[in-house]
C-alpha cells in the first residue's frame, strides 16, 4: 500500500459538493489538500508551491481545465506535476483531448473512491520511482 502522508494534493473544482466530497475522502486517505475553485488559483498556487498531484475538473468557471493543462505543461513536465482530470464528458473526443493536452489520467464523475485512490497512488507512486532513477 502507497504511504499518502506528506503527500499534497491541489484539488482545482469549482462545484462545492464534489469538492467537499473529494477533499474529506482524499484527507480520509491521509493525503494533505489544498482545495481552489479556479484555473487561476490553481496557477498562483503552483507558484506558490508545487504540489505531489493535481486533480482538475474539465469545467472550471475561467478556462477550460484541459486548454488549463495545457499551459501548465509549458512550465512542468509531467514527472514533476503529475495531473489526473476529472470530467462529467466520457466521450473518446475528450478523454483523447486530456491525454494529449498533458493529463496522466482521466476520471469521469460520478467516480468510485477506491477507482480514484488507485489513481493518485500508481501516479504517485510512478512520481517516486521516477525521481529516484
Amino acid at each position: 500500500m502507497f504511504d499518502s502522508s506528506g503527500s499534497k494534493l491541489l484539488l482545482v473544482q469549482a462545484e462545492p459538493v464534489l469538492a467537499e466530497l473529494t477533499s474529506f475522502r482524499l484527507k480520509l486517505l491521509g493525503y494533505q489538500i489544498e482545495l481552489v475553485g479556479s484555473g487561476g488559483e490553481a496557477t498562483t498556487s503552483l507558484q506558490e508551491s508545487l504540489p505531489n498531484l493535481v486533480i482538475v475538473d474539465t469545467q472550471l468557471p475561467d478556462t477550460d481545465g484541459i486548454e488549463w493543462i495545457t499551459r501548465i505543461r509549458g512550465d512542468y513536465a509531467p514527472e514533476q506535476l503529475p495531473i489526473i482530470i476529472f470530467s462529467l464528458d466520457p466521450s473518446l473526443e475528450t478523454v483523447e483531448r486530456a491525454y494529449h493536452a498533458g493529463a496522466q489520467d482521466y476520471l469521469i464523475t460520478p467516480f468510485d473512491p477506491a477507482v480514484m485512490e488507485e489513481k493518485i497512488e500508481t501516479l504517485l507512486g510512478h512520481r517516486l520511482v521516477l525521481r529516484h532513477s
